[in-house]
């Protein structure tokens, strides 16, 4: 259906525009950067509005939306969701209107766009410190849910492979005190974006993103029974919607996928 010659031309374009766009977009709104945070917000819809144009008529991907049913219709809520691409980050704001993101600390230090992002009230934790971080993730999540906004985790913490199992990148139990500590359903979310951005890929395929949005995982349950919940839920799906594209797309590798439950007595790191 796509041709290697034409997506490696796609992506080398894409990458151009996109970075080098984003890299002029920093130093031209610099003054902004002394604006209320609202007039940020609505800087940054407009750049990923643009960013969503490039990457559906330069890269070909588009997306849809399944599960919407189980977002709540008010208030805040924890978003737990897989993690495969820089690809669901740029749709976060599309997805939630004014979410707040639990992210590594290092991305606020970058020069220009931290400044940007933090204008934007996120949640940064510092990963070299298993107490701080901790304390980041509630502190921060406790004040957000007073502001009624979404907040979105990665319960594994970083970008993962498509096939990647949770014994080589398990997840973290952030999410848990989150969840204990603010009293907030957890929406995971599944999806597909990796086998179209890849985790670190210069080379992006054309094809069709899923977010899906799964039932919500209620306040009140002990912790272990949380996180293998999350886990089952997040893992089965994410991989039915990677085979469903796989099948789909003639350009995408063939991957093995599995889902093996680990124990729910295995200690969890943060």
């Amino acid at each position: 259906m796509f041709s290697l010659p034409v997506i490696f031309i796609r992506s080398i374009l894409f990458n151009i525009l996109f970075y080098g766009a984003t890299a002029i977009a920093c130093i031209v709104l610099i003054p902004f950067l002394l604006a209320p945070r609202r007039i940020i917000l609505g800087i940054t819809k407009t750049y990923l509005a643009c960013s969503q144009f490039l990457m559906r008529y330069v890269l070909g991907i588009t997306y849809e939306i399944r599960g919407k049913e189980y977002l709540p219709k008010k208030g805040s809520f924890l978003l737990a969701a897989k993690h495969q691409s820089a690809y669901e980050t740029l749709k976060l704001h599309a997805l939630f209107g004014d979410p707040t993101i639990v992210l590594k600390e290092e991305l606020i230090k970058i020069p220009l766009f931290g400044q940007f992002l933090n204008k934007l009230d996120v949640i940064p934790i510092n990963r070299r410190s298993k107490e701080e971080a901790i304390k980041s993730i509630v502190d921060g999540a406790q004040r957000m849910s007073k502001a009624d906004r979404p907040i979105v985790i990665f319960p594994q913490g970083t970008r993962v492979k498509v096939n990647a199992t949770i014994k080589e990148k398990p997840y973290k139990g952030g999410i848990v005190k989150m969840y204990a500590q603010t009293g907030l359903p957890i929406i995971p979310m599944a999806l597909n974006t990796g086998l179209f951005w890849g985790r670190n890929g210069f080379i992006k395929k054309p094809g069709h993103v899923i977010f899906e949005f799964l039932p919500p995982i209620e306040p009140g349950l002990p912790d272990k029974k949380v996180m293998k919940a999350l886990e089952d839920r997040l893992e089965q799906k994410s991989n039915l919607l990677a085979q469903e594209s796989i099948n789909k797309y003639p350009h995408l590798p063939k991957l093995q996928l599995t889902y093996e439950s680990v124990d729910e007595e295995a200690p969890k790191e943060t």
